[in-house]
């Protein structure tokens, strides 16, 4: 399972898909609900993107 979490594609998809979710958040729910899911949901964005950013891109 971790090769697969690892791979570009998946780490891409939990990136936007996180970070899209995090920005709408606050339009569709309120109060409390909504900042503890956009925090989150952007917290799993950031560690996302920080493992595109640290696995870099590997030449062919």
């Amino acid at each position: 399972m971790k090769p697969l979490l690892a791979s570009r594609p998946v780490l891409r998809f939990l990136f936007l898909f996180n970070l899209v979710v995090a920005v709408t958040t606050p339009f569709v729910a309120r109060g409390s609900q909504a900042v503890l899911t956009g925090v989150g949901r952007g917290v799993v964005s950031l560690g996302a993107g920080v493992s595109l950013f640290r696995t870099g891109r590997k030449a062919a």
